[in-house]
């Protein structure tokens, strides 16, 4: 059975960057498309970026400081996050879409396969 599983999470101070790599493992994995979304205490969980044949999408609130890539040989999904602020401090998931088609969704109910998170942290 197909596992997706999160690194790369930790502590860094405010301005600063750090790299999250989701490795799928346990058998043939293809997806057409992979998301990010992260969950900070008592607040939901949000939409963070995805990747597609559509190219990659980002929430405004991480536009231009985060960026997301895969590498489809690798079965792995990485998301850059840079300029941190305190705000992004949250647990991040990565998930993966597993319909035939997508459209663009970026409602966590649509992707139906998630990593159990990875926490990130900012602090000044």
């Amino acid at each position: 059975q197909v596992q997706l599983v999160e690194s790369g999470g930790g502590s860094v101070q405010t301005g600063g960057s750090l790299r999250l790599s989701c490795a799928a493992s346990g058998g043939t994995f293809s997806s057409p498309a992979m998301a990010w979304f992260r969950q900070a205490p008592g607040k939901e969980r949000e939409f963070v970026a995805s990747i597609s044949v559509r190219g990659a999408a980002y929430p405004e609130s991480v536009k231009g400081r985060f960026t997301i890539s895969r590498d489809n040989g690798k079965n792995t999904v990485w998301l850059q996050m840079n300029s941190l602020k305190s705000e992004d401090t949250a647990v991040y998931y990565c998930a993966a879409f597993q319909r035939k088609r997508y459209t663009g969704s970026v409602r966590d109910t649509d992707f139906s396969l998630w990593g159990p998170g990875t926490q990130v942290t900012v602090s000044s």
